[in-house]
């Protein structure tokens, strides 16, 4: 069977890219928050600093990039493994209530970290959804 054109794929994936706007924004967001507030975020490592949470999304963003990258060069299923790895990574957010609880944390943080987890599963629905569904004829 021929491979698609990058156009048709778009069509046929109509929510990868929303989706995958909306993880990076939530995640822009909550990292920002952090570099921000760093020394209010309660149980952090001193050691952290927010050029270190800065370079972390980048890095992060940097795997998304790649896998739509991957995914509207025709590299479907490559591209579509590292979106999963991309929107995983977005629940790493909730490590925070491992070093302390809600409760510790200010309403803006937790909606940050809320929006980003929320975000983070959305796009792995959508991408979840690309490559597990059963090919039609």
């Amino acid at each position: 069977m021929p491979r698609m054109s990058t156009a048709i794929h778009r069509r046929r994936r109509p929510a990868l890219l929303p989706s995958t706007l909306l993880y990076c924004a939530a995640s822009l967001l909550h990292f920002v928050h952090n570099g921000l507030y760093l020394r209010d975020y309660p149980n952090l490592p001193a050691s952290l600093t927010a050029g270190d949470v800065y370079w972390a999304w980048l890095g992060v963003t940097a795997i998304g990039a790649a896998g739509y990258g991957l995914y509207l060069r025709d590299f479907r299923k490559p591209g579509l493994c590292l979106l999963a790895v991309y929107a995983v990574l977005g629940f790493a957010g909730l490590d925070h209530y491992v070093v302390a609880p809600v409760a510790a944390h200010s309403i803006a943080m937790n909606a940050t970290i809320v929006f980003e987890v929320l975000a983070a599963t959305l796009l792995l629905s959508v991408v979840a959804h690309a490559l597990f569904k059963r090919r039609r004829p």
